[in-house]
């Protein structure tokens, strides 16, 4: 079946990027859409089993999978509204859904991958195909920001291959070659620690292009905010997943060795950083989808502090990436509707949104309570056990400077918030503003009250998936 899905995924991303028939894409891209949800149930009724040798449906996979495809479907439905309403031409539709299909599946494979090598292969295909969603406006700022964003990744995944080769090292006195996460776990006392620490740090740093945290951050704020917003929905939650995923898989070998306290210090040092970073451009940015994206560096940087403090800092780290990606795909779908009405990006030219559209408007509020960790949001809990285990693990010094970059995140996104909301704008001609259907927002409602209710009522059987997916750390 893992085969069957790969096969037919790619197959219909080549039919889209050859056919020119808007019939047929809209075909195509439902077909995708049922598959993609097939093969979420087929890989849950598979659980803890494996399929193609390189490819395993373990908790943490299961779990990202599944956030994967409760956002894709809005972002297929959003990305038709969206190509629908501006004056496409054939070939730019063709490659538009045909990259998107390509990065969707190139995720799916990353998430499900037990094989450092394997993660390293997708993690490139994602990077091609992320590159034509931002490219596609065709314009001087577009090249701009593909340019900057293949640049950067190809050099963090130059730097991810350096570490693979070096990982190799580490394991070569063992007797095996095998670089499968189960393999390297297995002879996790026989790994060289000079090359491991090697290893560990380039494989990191690479990775942090994709996740969104310091030193490669840059790359993702760009593309963030040229690509379309449905795209970006996707930039901004499911790929920064994949990031995650491939250095948690990795950071918990290293968690098994003597380089446990180190790799803690490199990754605090990183999430600080990020932080840090986060909270200065948000103070500043106007831009709106730059305000996004900076938020999703802050909580990529409070994710990995719940890493390096351990205990429960590891379940409220993989928690807390799940419901950000609902969080903040649904105001990355939002902004479509956004900028319908002000025909801008800039929090300057945006105002009253409550009165032109309050379905809208709302979902922009509650989405503002959820990112920001505000109660009733289900990230507040997250958040608060990240921060429970800096306590227990007795980083108090760190804590106290956390609370107080958060503080100030909580002021810059309330302020710019609560201006596009509720303060008016001069000169605008409200005669030419469009009206919005209240549907269009659905789908960002049900986001936000998953995050919700996953945060604060959480089943059972995704509770003990977020435990079993962290049971393999120290405690």
């Amino acid at each position: 079946m893992t085969a069957i899905y790969f096969i037919t995924a790619f197959l219909i991303a080549i039919l889209l990027l050859a056919n020119r028939n808007n019939a047929l894409n809209r075909v195509l891209i439902i077909l995708f859409g049922l598959i993609q949800t097939g093969f979420t149930f087929y890989a849950c009724y598979n659980y803890k089993s494996s399929s193609l040798v390189y490819f395993t449906f373990d908790s943490l996979g299961i779990l990202l999978l599944m956030t994967l495809t409760v956002i894709t479907i809005p972002a297929l439905l959003h990305s038709y509204l969206y190509i629908e309403r501006h004056s496409e031409t054939p070939a730019s539709k063709a490659i538009y859904y045909a990259a998107l299909v390509s990065l969707i599946t190139s995720v799916t494979a990353a998430y499900l991958a037990n094989h450092i090598a394997v993660i390293w292969i997708f993690t490139e295909m994602t990077t091609l195909s992320a590159s034509m969603l931002i490219y596609h406006h065709r314009n001087k700022l577009a090249l701009e920001g593909t340019w900057k964003y293949v640049f950067i990744c190809a050099i963090s995944i130059t730097f991810v291959f350096i570490g693979i080769l070096f990982l190799s090292l580490s394991l070569r006195s063992s007797g095996t070659n095998d670089l499968s996460f189960a393999n390297l776990m297995a002879y996790k006392d026989h790994l060289n620690p000079f090359w491991l620490r090697l290893a560990f740090l380039f494989i990191f740093t690479g990775f942090t292009a994709k996740l969104g945290l310091v030193p490669m951050y840059t790359a993702g704020i760009d593309a963030k905010d040229i690509a379309p917003a449905p795209a970006g929905a996707l930039l901004a939650s499911v790929l920064m997943n994949m990031g995650f995923v491939a250095i948690f898989r990795f950071y918990a070998i290293i968690a098994n060795t003597s380089l446990y306290n180190w790799a803690n210090l490199i990754v605090i040092i990183a999430a600080l950083l990020s932080i840090f970073v986060a909270t200065v451009y948000m103070t500043k940015v106007l831009n709106i989808k730059r305000m996004f994206a900076y938020s999703g560096i802050e909580h990529m940087g409070i994710v990995m502090l719940g890493v390096a403090a351990g205990g429960v800092g590891y379940y409220a780290a993989v928690l807390h990436i799940i419901l950000h990606a609902l969080v903040k795909s649904s105001l990355f779908f939002q902004f479509n509707q956004l900028y319908r009405t002000f025909q801008s990006k800039s929090i300057e030219h945006a105002g009253n949104y409550f009165k032109y559209n309050p379905a809208g408007a709302i979902v922009i509020l509650f989405g503002f309570i959820s990112a920001t960790a505000m109660p009733p949001s289900g990230m507040f809990v997250s958040e608060f056990l990240i921060f429970r285990s800096l306590f227990e693990g007795g980083h108090i010094i760190i804590l106290l400077v956390v609370l107080l970059l958060l503080t100030i995140v909580i002021w810059a996104f309330g302020k710019n918030t609560l201006k596009i909301l509720f303060l008016p704008v001069a000169g605008i001609d409200e005669s030419i503003i469009p009206k919005i259907s209240p549907w269009e927002s659905l789908s960002q409602y049900v986001l936000l009250l998953t995050a919700v209710w996953l945060g604060l009522n959480p089943p059972l059987a995704f509770v003990e998936l977020l435990k079993d997916a962290v049971k393999i750390l120290p405690n």
